[in-house]
């Protein structure tokens, strides 16, 4: 496919979704309705027009192509594609706030802008309205994302906890653990996206199941990429400041793999990072031993997993050709 048909896939399935995804938030409390609209970056505070940027589309477009994988219209998979945004914009209100980060794509993030109690109950409305909007696809598209939700709070929960454990020793964290909270974190959002999408084209069993795990693998490899560009990546591209993630002390798959390398680069980072020291020579430390390499090869690898998956069922070509090229280009962004 040529390479710049990912992009294109992502605005045909944004214009696809807009509509519906438009129409349920309008249907919220109009506080409720402005603050989410306002998170989605189609507003200011007050509900005045804004030209801000917006997400990828990238749940989005993952449930259209599962419709489409599975031999339907692409608007089969509208309802999952809404649904799943929904949820994300209301992890991402609650995230910002246990995260205490205060911007959200180079805006104020909704708790700045509207207070932590509105936030939190935008978030709440959001969850609501994405349950709500499946509930007319029936008990099985329910119970899909019912699991995605539980495995999306424990991963968060892991995260928050991760927070609290010490650089070295046994009660480290280990880089499988993270590898287990990335896949519930963000895999499995991902998955539940093309699984949802695949299961209201009328899917079998077997093609849902394949594109959970292929979005569960993408969930990691999308996860493990942040966390390069945390450290390394163009402040321009991705709105934060350098070593933004090292200067907050968060716990990154490259750090992890870092300190479980046996070079000994590895012992002075875990002193450094103990005594809260120098970014840019944790960063320099970090990819002494290896931690850099090891993270991109893991998301590589995470990549090739989610395509062996989509290799094991019979899809529709064209939408298996533009899957493929998608979790290609959304594991090389900005890197």
């Amino acid at each position: 496919m040529p390479p710049d048909s990912a992009p294109e896939v992502l605005r045909r399935c944004r214009a696809l979704v807009r509509p519906a995804l438009r129409e349920a938030v309008g249907r919220m409390h109009p506080w409720m309705s402005e603050m989410a609209a306002y998170s989605f970056g189609w507003c200011e505070v007050g509900g005045g027009p804004a030209v801000a940027p917006g997400g990828k589309g990238v749940r989005q477009a993952l449930a259209v192509l599962g419709a489409e994988a599975a031999g339907a219209s692409g608007r089969s998979g509208v309802p999952a594609a809404v649904a799943v945004e929904l949820v994300h914009a209301f992890s991402l209100l609650h995230d910002d706030i246990m995260d205490g980060d205060t911007t959200r794509r180079r805006r104020p993030a909704v708790w700045k802008a509207y207070g932590t109690g509105p936030a939190v109950l935008a978030g709440d409305a959001l969850f609501a309205l994405a349950v709500g909007t499946l509930a007319a696809a029936g008990p099985d598209a329910v119970r899909l994302l019912s699991v995605a939700l539980a495995d999306l709070v424990r991963g968060q929960a892991d995260d928050l906890l991760f927070a609290a454990r010490p650089w070295s020793g046994p009660d480290r964290v280990r880089p499988a653990e993270y590898r287990a909270m990335a896949e519930h974190k963000t895999g499995s959002l991902l998955g539940a996206a093309l699984a949802l999408g695949a299961l209201l084209g009328g899917a079998p069993p077997a093609m849902v199941a394949a594109l959970d795990r292929a979005g569960r693998h993408l969930g990691v490899a999308f996860q493990v990429v942040d966390d390069v560009l945390g450290i390394w990546g163009d402040p321009v591209v991705t709105g934060k400041p350098v070593l933004a993630d090292l200067r907050e002390r968060k716990k990154t798959f490259p750090v992890l793999l870092a300190l479980d390398s046996p070079d000994p680069a590895a012992r002075h980072l875990a002193a450094l990072l103990e005594s809260a020291g120098d970014p840019a020579e944790a960063a320099a430390l970090i990819a002494a031993a290896g931690g850099r390499a090891a993270a991109l090869a893991e998301a590589r690898w995470q990549i090739d997993a989610g395509q062996a998956a989509l290799a094991d069922v019979s899809l529709d070509a064209r939408a298996g050709a533009e899957l493929r090229s998608l979790l290609d280009f959304l594991v090389r962004r900005d890197l």
